[in-house]
């Protein structure tokens, strides 16, 4: 076994997750696909992890002792502590330079492209469905009441695809 392509390969699952079972599908891919584990040892770490006390990561730790040993354990380990760290070595680098102007007008810059995105999504869903008054009119109040910032972001999304699911069901969206 490559040690150094299986740390990567455990590393990418969970940094690009959310954690608790989001590396799940991208570990049951890699893992099947290298030929390093079956089912039955997916089915094995997460019985162990649901049965542990302590964070839902762990079975990322009893699934690598299963496929690589002691030695898997050990890099599943270090690949489950090593996004919180990094996010604790930024955190105090930016702590040092979060006053400094150059730093703010970069933080600017990405939330505008960020913003923008959003626009061009938003542009290509109207483009795709046809231009319709009840969506505009459901955007226009989303954006204002997140600019607001008197309401969750996440509240918002949800009344917008209640009040989009139900517009639709009455024939109001087509």
């Amino acid at each position: 076994m490559y040690w150094i392509v299986f740390f990567w390969v455990v590393l990418k699952s969970i940094l690009f997750s959310t954690g608790g079972f989001g590396p799940l599908p991208s570990l049951h891919t890699d893992f099947i696909h290298n030929g390093w584990a079956t089912g039955k040892q997916f089915t094995e770490s997460l019985s162990i992890g649901q049965i542990t006390p302590g964070p839902n990561g762990l079975w990322i730790v009893s699934l690598c002792y299963l496929v690589a040993g002691l030695k898997g354990a050990l890099l599943s380990c270090i690949a489950l502590l090593l996004p919180p760290l990094l996010i604790l070595i930024v955190q105090r680098c930016y702590t040092r330079i979060a006053n400094h102007p150059a730093t703010q007008g970069l933080l600017d810059g990405v939330v505008l492209v960020i913003a923008s995105f959003s626009v061009i999504v938003l542009a290509t869903m109207f483009r795709s469905n046809g231009i319709n008054i009840v969506m505009i009119v459901i955007a226009l109040a989303s954006t204002l009441l997140a600019i607001s910032r008197r309401v969750s972001t996440n509240v918002i999304l949800i009344f917008a695809a209640l009040i989009g699911v139900i517009l639709n069901r009455l024939g109001v969206l087509i």
